[in-house]
């Protein structure tokens, strides 16, 4: 016959309460981590909004458009632009700003370096380059005619371009062009 092992209850040294065990809590340090966990959803939030706003470019935030006083000329083109992503600096050119069917635009060398120029529509007739920059003439289709240069930047950081048509003051705009 099988011999019987004698049993004995287990001693726990685990204090129990209501018959569960007791494995202990700390209510500071888990409000503590509550409230980081709160702040990091806000935090979370908070770029997604300014995300869709536009503030890292391609949004309502990011456009731009600028005009002169005398009504000649105005350009859209984006302040915040991202780094090697297509973008388009659009200028209007009314019909003050048009001479002989002709437009004259006057860019920075900045334009080709830091944001390279990719492509212009239309195809200018003529240009002449000086020591800060390129004149380019554009045939005049239409009235008022919309030339763009069609740009992909090269480096990130905080970058300046300065754009004129004959007879208006010059846009000297700061473009962040993010990583």
């Amino acid at each position: 016959m099988p011999t019987e092992t004698p049993t004995k209850p287990v001693d726990n040294p685990v204090s129990k309460v209501n018959n569960e065990l007791d494995v202990g809590a700390d209510m500071e340090f888990q409000k503590r981590w509550w409230r980081f966990e709160n702040i990091v959803w806000i935090a979370f939030t908070v770029v997604i909004l300014l995300d869709l706003a536009g503030a890292f470019g391609r949004g309502p935030l990011a456009k731009a458009q600028w005009q002169s006083s005398n009504g000649n000329t105005s350009v859209k083109y984006d302040s915040i632009e991202r780094y090697s992503t297509p973008s388009v600096i659009t200028i209007t050119a009314h019909p003050a700003a048009i001479r002989d069917g002709k437009i004259q635009v006057w860019v920075s060398d900045s334009l080709l370096k830091e944001f390279g120029m990719e492509r212009l529509v239309p195809e200018p007739v003529d240009f002449k380059l000086d020591h800060h920059g390129i004149l380019f003439t554009f045939p005049s289709a239409s009235i008022p005619d919309s030339p763009y240069f069609s740009l992909q930047p090269k480096t990130p950081g905080l970058h300046r371009f300065t754009l004129r048509v004959a007879d208006s003051e010059e846009l000297n705009a700061k473009v962040l062009v993010m990583p």
